[in-house]
């Protein structure tokens, strides 16, 4: 017989069940209020349905109640165009893939039409792809609070890489124009067209842990603010790796300011061959007809200019290298690049320039640069037909450079009569290594440059080579020190030519050597 004792314990350990199965049925769904799985607004996931229509149902139903997760369990989901909006999470779960669908699999659909946009379109300050966002895989405009993240992939199968004015044709993975507070992580994004992620005017944004192997651009930071780009690794043969930019897309000058990219791996491997591992070099030449590139760049498109800019802990392989490029009127200032290893770089490792291209409105002065520091820089590589490249133009100097503790070991191989060689100024052209011929020195060719200095650098060729090491031609105001040539002793180590105020202290076997003014001579 049960006792009452007994009989209040029995009662209360059933309650006390009760309870816990209804804590264990509700919490989930109390959990799970804000999460907006795709499958119940009709998702297949099966990778032949067009999954457009739910996807963006989700957005909506999300967004409605003023925000949530858009959740994309294990899956295939063909989709044109999704339309992000403030406070929208979208989680792509182990074993998801969203898949940027084709035009042609799905007839009299596609990507929705790119937006008219004069700086564009007829003016062409910037190429197409960067003056339109809406004919994308996920785009956004004037939103607020974005987080697009997981472990799944964006796989960009049905995107083309050009700009192209046909309906229906999308060109980016990720478009977000004139936005705020974003975040981006730990996804994997393959073959993503012109842009894998292309951010304008966008400010507070997060991108990290990132793996982007891709047929064009990888990230490209333009006219934004408070950036930061951590731990990725992007695999670009046919373009930039990650670059920062300051176009006329908005219709108006912004700085591309406040930008830490650290922690990060750039390189030019086949396409694919980063996310599986292989990291095969077959491929020669980008489509420009230079060497693969993914490369980290600033500019070409440089009309609001580039501030507070520090690039540090980064490893480049196999592709071309730095580029610092303000040829459409920016201020380039207040730049720190440190702690970089690159490896098999294919042009010239430095190459930091000032030109007149002025692609922009009419009466915008010619830029300029102060305040760049590059420091810790191991290289190999750079074949024979280049050098390091620090070019302002004739009257517009670039100014402001310190380069510090830098290891070079070069390919080399070049003829004597390379020495001789006159280089274009090509004021008004498109800025690449490429552009402006064979190169007369093997470490560094500084042109048209002012208060310059340069510490412990060491330069060494693989095999002998023809070229003085260090080529100055019109430069004024400049301290090398602490550098070591690797000039053999029938080779020059350095040439000057219209070199004003330069001071050399141990350079090589001198200890201390002044110049006020020298037209033309080797040493």
């Amino acid at each position: 017989m049960i006792n009452k004792k007994e009989s209040v314990l029995m009662k209360n350990a059933v309650n006390g069940l009760n309870a816990l199965v209804l804590l264990l049925f509700v919490l989930p769904q109390t959990l799970g209020a804000e999460r907006f799985n795709v499958r119940d607004f009709g998702a297949q996931g099966d990778g032949l349905t067009l999954d457009t229509e739910a996807i963006n149902a989700a957005v909506d139903a999300a967004a409605e109640l003023g925000g949530g997760t858009v959740y994309f369990p294990a899956g295939v989901y063909p989709s044109f165009s999704i339309r992000l909006q403030s406070n929208i999470r979208l989680l792509l779960d182990m074993g998801a893939t969203l898949l940027a669908a084709a035009p042609e699999d799905y007839p009299g659909l596609g990507y929705d039409v790119a937006e008219p946009n004069v700086w564009g379109d007829s003016l062409e300050y910037q190429d197409f792809g960067h003056s339109h966002w809406k004919n994308s895989l996920i785009w956004g405009i004037g939103l607020e609070n974005i987080v697009i993240e997981g472990h799944g992939l964006i796989d960009g199968k049905g995107l083309v890489r050009h700009g192209s004015r046909k309906p229906g044709l999308g060109n980016k993975a990720i478009a977000l124009k004139e936005c705020r507070n974003v975040t981006i992580r730990d996804l994997r994004i393959f073959r993503a067209g012109h842009f894998a992620i292309l951010p304008t005017g966008v400010d507070n944004m997060t991108i990290d842990n990132l793996k982007i192997d891709s047929n064009r651009d990888g990230i490209n930071i333009d006219c934004c603010k408070n950036v930061r780009i951590t731990n990725c690794q992007i695999n670009t043969p046919n373009d930039d790796a990650i670059v920062l930019k300051s176009s006329f897309g908005l219709g108006y000058d912004r700085v591309t300011e406040q930008v830490t990219i650290s922690n990060c791996h750039v390189s030019g491997y086949d396409l694919g061959s980063m996310l599986d591992g292989s990291y095969q070099t077959t491929q020669e030449a980008a489509p420009d007809k230079g060497a693969v590139t993914g490369r980290i760049k600033m500019g070409t498109e440089s009309n609001g200019g580039f501030k507070n800019i520090t690039i540090s802990n980064v490893t480049f392989d196999h592709c071309r290298g730095f580029a610092l490029e303000s040829v459409d009127g920016a201020l380039m200032e207040d730049i720190s690049i440190s702690n970089i290893t690159m490896r098999n770089i294919l042009d010239s490792g430095f190459f930091i320039r000032l030109g007149r291209r002025m692609r922009g409105p009419e009466g915008v002065e010619v830029g300029s640069t102060a305040r760049i520091q590059i420091s810790n820089v191991t290289m190999t590589g750079i074949p024979p037909r280049y050098c390091a490249m620090i070019m302002g133009i004739p009257g517009h100097p670039v100014e402001g450079v310190r380069i510090s503790n830098v290891q070079m070991l070069v390919d080399g191989g070049a003829p004597a009569s390379q020495a001789a060689v006159v280089v274009p100024e090509n004021e008004e052209g498109y800025p690449d290594p490429m552009y402006f011929g064979d190169l007369p020195a093997y470490g560094f060719f500084i042109r048209h440059v002012r208060d310059l200095q340069m510490d412990n650098i060491q330069v060494q060729t693989k095999q002998a080579d023809g070229r003085p090491a260090f080529v100055l031609d019109d430069v004024s105001d400049v301290r090398l020190s602490n550098i070591r040539s690797g000039a053999s002793d029938k080779g020059q180590a350095l040439v000057l030519r219209d070199v004003r105020e330069a001071l050399l202290l141990d350079f090589d076997d001198w200890k201390r050597r002044a110049f006020k003014e020298v037209k033309s001579q080797g040493f």
